[in-house]
């Protein structure tokens, strides 16, 4: 379906476009991107340049590959231009509304032979499709930020969408080098469903009182192996992103406990400490600001790490018992989406799944609260006593 002469369009020239062009261009596709805003194009053009010159600089690419790169990108304004595309990836604002408006304007300019593709974080593909009178060519591509360094892409197909449309896709995207896995049209789909107790379950925590910010970082970096902790990458990310993608998730799936937003996070939202990109976030990045050191007590460090690990490693069991993808997309997707240490159900299996669920049953025994509730396939496995592997 997809050839190396396969035009790729893009709608939106933001970090997230701008990568993903980058990332197609970079594996020989001529690249279209669009976006209505003059300014922003000629923006991302100068970024461009400066990416692949610092690319070029580090010796990670030939001066000459370079060149090609850039001239396989077109920048435009007109939306009729992405007419010769084979596949056009949106990247523009995680609103359904607007989502769907651009998909049917992209219906009415392009040939019936191209598909249409969102890269969604967490909204609903089926729902981006209904606006769209062809939906079985709609999909969700969705890739990590950023584009051009995160190896993982996850494939989401809706449930009008053709499957060997799906399939096509997922192959043209490991021919750009990437990490594909498949995913069930559900909130979050696999990463950001998965993810979510890192976070919420490190703000329980720290508004517990029982460890403060500094303390849970260390913990589940120190004795966890995670590359960074729970409130340094929120701050990373931005409030604005983190949250907001909390708040979706818990939204659709209707009001879950287990997703529910933190009053601390949303209070740093409306405050505008968006975290490192404003300068202040659960951390104060602003120059001379006194950074908080962390209490290296081992048994609270094991307690924390425990605790948010078990309520990960649940959440990823529910994944895998609800046919949202398979035990071996969803460790590869946690490893390389997120850069977890482990998969997260091989890292159940040698904890030991009993254990796991001692944990999680000790928690709802204390809290009495549906969040903690164990996944059904976690008690089917421990009482028949196998592994997830």
């Amino acid at each position: 379906m997809f050839t190396k002469d396969s035009i790729i369009g893009v709608v939106g020239c933001g970090a997230m476009g701008s990568g993903i062009a980058q990332v197609a261009a970079t594996a020989g596709h001529k690249t279209i991107v669009y976006d209505s805003n003059a300014a922003a194009l000629e923006r991302a053009r100068t970024q461009l340049e400066e990416s692949l010159a610092k690319l070029v600089g580090k010796q990670k690419i030939s001066a000459e590959k370079a060149s090609e790169i850039s001239k396989l990108i077109v920048f435009t304004g007109a939306l009729a231009d992405l007419k010769v595309s084979k596949l056009v990836i949106e990247a523009i604002v995680e609103n359904i509304e607007v989502k769907q408006s651009v998909f049917r304007q992209l219906e009415s300019v392009v040939t019936e032979h191209c598909v249409l593709a969102s890269n969604t974080s967490s909204l609903s593909i089926t729902s981006i499709a209904s606006a769209c009178s062809r939906p079985e060519r709609v999909l969700g591509i969705h890739f990590f930020n950023p584009a051009t360094l995160m190896p993982l892409v996850e494939i989401i197909p809706g449930i009008a969408t053709d499957m060997v449309i799906a399939n096509h896709c997922q192959a043209l995207v490991n021919s750009f080098g990437k990490v594909t896995v498949m995913a069930k049209d559900t909130p979050g789909f696999i990463v950001n469903r998965v993810a979510r107790p890192f976070y919420s379950e490190a703000l329980r925590i720290y508004e517990e009182q029982l460890a403060d910010m500094a303390t849970i970082d260390w913990a589940m970096r120190e004795l966890g192996g995670f590359k960074m902790g729970p409130f340094e990458l929120m701050d990373l990310i931005g409030h604005d992103v983190n949250y907001i993608v909390t708040e979706t998730v818990w939204k659709q799936f209707y009001y879950d406990p287990r997703f529910k937003p933190s009053l601390s996070q949303k209070r740093l939202l409306e405050a505008g400490f968006l975290g490192r990109k404003s300068g202040r976030g659960f951390y104060d990045y602003r120059e001379g600001a006194d950074q908080p050191k962390p209490l290296k007590d081992e048994a609270l460090g094991k307690y924390i790490l425990n605790r948010i690990l078990c309520m990960l490693i649940n959440e990823a069991c529910d994944t895998l018992y609800l046919g949202i993808a398979s035990a071996t997309d969803i460790d590869l997707a946690m490893t390389k989406g997120v850069n977890y240490p482990k998969g997260l159900l091989a890292w159940a299996d040698e904890i030991g799944l009993a254990q796991v669920l001692v944990s999680l049953n000790a928690l709802y025994d204390e809290y009495g609260e549906d969040r903690y509730r164990a996944c059904v396939k976690l008690k089917q496995l421990v009482k028949q006593g196998k592994l997830f592997y």
